[in-house]
């Protein structure tokens, strides 16, 4: 048996298990417009803070919903995990998601952190040695749930 399908078992082991939350990550305005600056997307509810004390049911920018989720990996690397889970495994390899939801907005200069918990594992892929992995994912912010991932994939 390998590394990797050792690592699988573990991951298998562990379905039901809460990982735990992250660290907090503040998403500050300059990080909201780097973005609008990468993705071209400039709407004003992102890098206008004058036009959403005006317009915006928020009366503050807020982050892009795709920069929320692209902190996904910043955010999840702070919460332990086991390191034998890791044993043998040379990188992981964003699979896909399932359900994303975008229920609340993060607002600017606000925090994000994330809770995750492990989820039935998804069938093997073709490629050697990778097994899908799937987590269930909830980023927060000060008091409610930001949005939500019914489930995270990645082939490790």
């Amino acid at each position: 048996m390998s590394k990797g399908e050792d690592a699988a078992k573990l991951f298998e082991a562990a379905i039901g298990e809460t990982e735990g939350t992250g660290d907090w990550l503040e998403v500050t305005q300059d990080r909201i417009n780097a973005f609008a600056d990468i993705t071209e997307d400039h709407q004003f509810i992102h890098v206008d803070p004058e036009a959403c004390k005006e317009l915006s049911p928020w009366g503050v920018p807020i982050a892009h919903g795709f920069l929320t989720l692209s902190l996904l990996v910043k955010l999840s690397s702070s919460i332990p995990m086991p390191p034998e889970r890791l044993d043998g495994i040379v990188m992981g390899v964003n699979y896909g998601f399932d359900k994303i939801r975008f229920i609340n907005p993060v607002k600017a200069n606000s925090s994000a952190c994330i809770g995750c918990h492990v989820t039935a594992p998804v069938s093997s892929h073709a490629l050697a040695n990778t097994t899908p992995i799937g987590e269930s994912c909830v980023i927060c912010h000060g008091s409610g749930a930001t949005f939500a991932v019914d489930k995270v994939h990645a082939q490790y």
